[in-house]
């Protein structure tokens, strides 16, 4: 998901502090643990680190079970996830066990990536497949509660949970979406899935329950689940289903406009024509290398693409998919 999904260019499992890391910003750390420490006794009577009361023997306990590192243009964005799959519901004991663990967790994270990554900004992720709703319910309010602590001390860390539809929706679904392109069989889930399609065969759905388009091969029903987008990078969603959906669905009318570069930047918010109307085997640069064919004329697509405050194409982009994906 990192890898492919977010498109993080590093991505380390396992990661884990080492004892001769000095640590920076201790006190400030120490101060935003007992204030969280305090907050969750007195509103939740949470103990949330038990009989744990150093600091420094807190964050080494600590074991993230993946980080990873985006980066677009000057700015990189961390994400660090901890994902735990029990087959009858995520438990660590009782019920308020386990939401102080999922507390302890993302706080033990958010110390150690300030401690030792110098940054107060990234994406603090807790991801299970399957949270019973009791624990949900108790969950929930305290991860509110834990961003706005960490609000109100001025961190821009943004703890999120992704559990049970939202993790199907946010997770799952944006990599099946992707992984036609991957070939990486070093990956257990992908080396799993590309042989499930080998024996479920094209005319098969891709996933149980899951009609594949005959022409293109995007699902029907993952297209119809637009809250899986906002996980995707711009570009994977321009090319795993903009680019499909101007095949299968643009009239020869939009064709031809998506040539004009005004139109292109109205219409997708871009500095040149969406579609180059080519069949040169040299890359023309702003666009993809991969050629492909709409009424027997072959196109290269538009590989400009950008999310920031200042420049931002995806409700564009979005805009359009919705408009076209029915």
């Amino acid at each position: 998901w990192l890898r492919h999904v977010k498109e993080c260019r590093i991505v380390q499992t396992n990661w884990k502090v080492s004892e001769k890391w000095p640590m920076l910003h201790e006190e400030e750390s120490e101060a935003l643990l007992k204030e969280v420490e305090m907050h969750f006794q007195n509103t939740y009577n949470y103990n949330i680190f038990k009989k744990n009361t150093s600091m420094s023997q807190i964050v080494r306990q600590g074991e993230c079970d993946v980080v990873g590192v985006s980066f677009d243009g000057n700015e990189r964005q961390i994400y660090a996830v901890d994902v735990a799959f029990h087959g009858a519901g995520l438990n660590y004991g009782s019920k308020d066990e386990t939401v102080m663990k999922v507390i302890a967790k993302s706080v033990r994270t958010a110390i150690c990536l300030y401690g030792y990554m110098d940054t107060k900004t990234a994406e603090i992720i807790f991801a299970s497949p399957k949270i019973n709703p009791a624990v949900m319910e108790l969950l929930e309010p305290c991860i509110s509660d834990l961003n706005d602590l960490l609000q109100k001390n001025g961190y821009e860390f943004s703890v999120r949970l992704i559990a049970n539809d939202s993790f199907n929706e946010l997770v799952l679904k944006p990599i099946l979406l992707v992984s036609d392109g991957v070939e990486d069989t070093s990956e257990l889930f992908m080396r799993s899935y590309q042989m499930y399609k080998m024996f479920a065969g094209n005319d098969k759905a891709d996933v149980p329950g899951v009609k594949r388009s005959e022409r293109h091969g995007i699902s029907e029903k993952i297209l119809s689940n637009r809250g899986m987008y906002s996980e995707i990078k711009i570009g994977q969603l321009v090319q795993t289903v903009l680019k499909p959906l101007i095949i299968s669905k643009a009239t020869e009318d939009e064709i031809k406009l998506m040539q004009d570069e005004e139109y292109s930047k109205n219409t997708f918010g871009i500095q040149y024509k969406l579609l180059l109307k080519t069949s040169t085997p040299t890359t023309e640069k702003h666009y993809y290398s991969d050629l492909f064919v709409i009424n027997g004329e072959t196109y290269r697509l538009c590989c400009e693409w950008f999310e920031t405050a200042a420049n931002n194409d995806r409700p564009y982009v979005e805009k359009w998919i919705r408009e076209h994906e029915e």
